[in-house]
């Protein structure tokens, strides 16, 4: 598992570099890696390396594999992150296995997230998925375009107000995912709207939490720290390509 230490060491170092390059506290970004499609022990191994936050794309792999760590590391489990697309019949099983979902992307997950959340007796975190690029292949509420489109503004901003006023949820911020670009600097422009937009929602919406931006991958997390994220999901740099 050497691979996975030495990797890290290069993300966490380019990471800090980000950080320091734009004035900003590396400790202010938190890295989640993605451990999809990799086996418990390579988890163990990356914990072992320094990690506290993994995320998952799919409950389905997800279920498993999150319980079988937490056994593995009973005295200080990681975090788990659900960081891909939630479907609304699993939205329960997804409620009952993360510690905090970034893709709620629409009114009625959050509905559900707030139900389940509330029959386990838990305050789930949680961010709203936004596409500010306008990706036709990206899940998120559709913001493409949102600083000119005020009916699209005024539109999203009605919703957070529900989503916002649903029990048993914590609405933490804002997360999006950047088209795939060979230029990393292609998509600057993507992380700076999803900043410029939740800087609008403290001023709309003053007395939540918008404390984090989860933005950022592989490719373009650089990027993405130098325009204000909080959290990057990083998986192909830290455990190499994804297996199966």
């Amino acid at each position: 598992m050497r691979d996975i230490e030495h990797n890290l060491k290069q993300v966490c170092d380019r990471l800090a570099e980000a950080a320091l390059r734009v004035g900003r506290d590396p400790t202010e970004v938190t890295l989640v890696a993605v451990s999809k499609t990799h086996p418990v022990e390579t988890v163990v191994a990356a914990y072992e390396a320094g990690v506290r936050h993994f995320g998952e794309n799919r409950v389905e792999e997800g279920a498993p594999k999150i319980p079988a760590v937490r056994a593995a590391l009973p005295t200080a489990p990681p975090t788990w992150h659900m960081v891909g697309h939630v479907q609304s019949r699993k939205t329960e099983r997804v409620v009952d296995h993360f510690d905090i979902v970034h893709s709620v992307d629409r009114l009625k997950i959050a509905r559900y997230c707030s139900r389940f959340a509330q029959q386990a007796g838990r305050t789930l975190p949680v961010l709203l998925e936004c596409n500010v690029s306008g990706e036709e292949s990206k899940y998120g509420f559709d913001l493409s375009g949102w600083e000119r489109d005020e009916g699209r503004r005024e539109g999203f901003f009605a919703v957070v107000e529900e989503i916002l006023a649903l029990p048993a949820l914590a609405v933490q911020g804002l997360m999006t995912m950047a088209p795939f670009v060979p230029d990393p600097e292609t998509v600057r422009p993507v992380f700076i709207s999803l900043r410029a937009l939740l800087d609008l929602l403290k001023e709309r919406f003053p007395t939540a939490d918008w404390g984090h931006l989860s933005m950022g991958m592989t490719d373009d997390f650089e990027v993405a720290v130098e325009e204000g994220a909080t959290m990057v999901r990083i998986g192909r740099a830290i455990f190499g390509p994804r297996l199966g």
